[in-house]
């Protein structure tokens, strides 16, 4: 399996945002997942961000990307993560 083209240079730091509804251990469930993909990942380093609403809360996750192959797998393990509504 042939590696896709990317226009990304790796290694690389990479900002994933994930946006989920503002429930309790939504940020660390999130960063778990992120930590699992990224293990020198710094939690302090998430941007966290309320809906105007208050109702859905948006963390942007910037991660150390070492392949193309690794930022599909994290954001595949997000995006089909129950808590998680949305990935960008």
């Amino acid at each position: 399996m042939s590696e896709r083209e990317t226009l990304l240079e790796f290694p690389c730091d990479f900002p994933i945002k994930v946006m989920g509804a503002r429930v309790e251990n939504f940020a660390q469930t999130i960063v778990e997942v992120v930590m699992a993909h990224d293990p020198g990942f710094d939690p302090s380093s998430v941007e966290m961000r309320p809906s105007s609403k208050g109702n859905y809360l948006s963390l942007t996750c910037t991660v150390h990307a070492v392949s193309q192959a690794q930022l599909d797998d994290l954001y595949r393990a997000l995006s089909g993560h129950p808590m998680v509504k949305v990935v960008l």
